[in-house]
């Protein structure tokens, strides 16, 4: 004790030091608030035969290894980009944009907004989402965050996985599934600054249009230098607002497209 320390200031300084300790231990960790959360898959598993853009080839999957003969198991997959629940970055229509290895990671993790139009779409399967659609949203839940990722809910995932389901092709082969219109589409970008969006069909665009080889609607959003999501599943399971959701794909150097883990963490119910 110096001079300068009475008893009484060296209790106080103790005293304001255990209750700093205190508070720390009971404070919630990182983790405690993460695992308090409900996690919800919003990805379809990744298999051979499944729903797909009708341009791509089938994929395989080869046994190399087995256990019988080898003491282990090792399979070999071969498989576009774009498979499954997959990212479409920039550069997968623009050479001079950014591919998978250039996004960062801060760019992974999001609020997440759900656009509810499946009543819609259960009405007319040709459904586009209409700016209407989104400041009905925000007249909802207030402005969409910056930084936010937009999940379009049309419940076309219950189709899975059956691909004429997916594509619901007329008898003239022209596509009948929802989409994103333009208006809409920047706002959301434009307006309220988005890092990316998503759906549950094969394309941006509606049957219709991708009939037609019309994709500028997917052209428009890997323009802005933003990537997507497709083939999102279980958007029935989260909420509109007040999810965050966590994008992960593998950092391919300088990768086009690649499948996806797209999970929402959701508060729990009170």
């Amino acid at each position: 004790m110096t001079a300068k320390t009475s008893p009484t200031d060296l209790f106080r300084r103790l005293a304001l030091g255990l209750c700093g300790l205190a508070l720390s231990a009971c404070a919630p960790s990182l983790l405690d608030t993460l695992q308090a959360r409900r996690i919800v898959d919003l990805s379809h598993p990744l298999a051979v035969d499944i729903p797909h853009w009708p341009g791509f080839p089938p994929a395989t999957r080869t046994t190399l290894y087995d256990y019988p003969q080898a003491g282990f198991k090792a399979e070999q997959y071969c498989h576009v980009g774009q498979w499954g629940t997959h990212i479409d970055p920039p550069g997968h229509f623009f050479a001079q944009l950014r591919m998978l290895d250039a996004i960062p990671a801060g760019e992974m993790l999001m609020p997440l907004v759900v656009i509810d139009v499946h009543r819609q779409v259960a009405a007319n399967p040709d459904y586009t989402v209409k700016l209407a659609d989104i400041l009905a949203w925000e007249h909802r839940h207030g402005p969409i965050p910056p930084g936010s990722f937009v999940a379009l809910r049309t419940d076309w995932s219950k189709r899975w996985p059956d691909q004429a389901k997916m594509l619901n092709a007329d008898a003239q082969g022209v596509k009948h599934y929802p989409g994103w219109s333009l208006e809409p589409l920047k706002y959301l970008y434009e307006t309220r600054k988005i890092t990316a969006s998503g759906h549950e069909t094969t394309d941006t665009d509606p049957g219709l249009s991708t009939s037609k080889d019309d994709y500028s609607l997917e052209s428009y959003i890997l323009g802005t230098n933003h990537y997507q999501v497709e083939l999102l599943a279980h958007l029935d399971a989260v909420p509109e607002a007040g999810a965050v959701a966590l994008v992960v794909w593998p950092n391919v150097e300088h990768g086009t497209g690649f499948p996806v883990r797209i999970l929402a963490l959701v508060d729990p119910a009170p």
